[in-house]
């Protein structure tokens, strides 16, 4: 239910352009994290902090760990409000 909710919040308070750039957008971070880390998943790269003696490499990492994880729960909601837009649309337009 709380997904649903956010869908509808996303497709209400953003337009389709807005959510296909936030897709995008979402995506190329995960895209760069790959490259940049040479990892595949944000686990993978939490598993590579004890490899690094330096600090700042590790907090970087996890950090990104981190923003990976949490994009990774959003892209599904931000792809069902993108292919559900027209009939949330419709329905709106219909109840008002």
């Amino acid at each position: 239910m709380a997904s649903y909710r956010e869908v509808a919040t996303l497709q209400r308070e953003h337009t389709r352009e807005e959510l296909t750039t936030a897709l995008e957008s979402m995506r190329d971070r995960i895209t760069d994290w790959k490259a940049t880390y040479d990892v595949d998943q944000p686990g993978e790269l939490r598993s590579s902090l004890a490899a690094f003696d330096d600090e700042q490499e590790r907090e970087s990492r996890r950090e990104a760990a981190s923003e990976w994880e949490q994009l990774e729960t959003r892209l599904p909601l931000v792809q069902t409000a993108l292919r559900e837009y027209d009939w949330a649309t419709e329905r709106e337009t219909i109840t008002a």
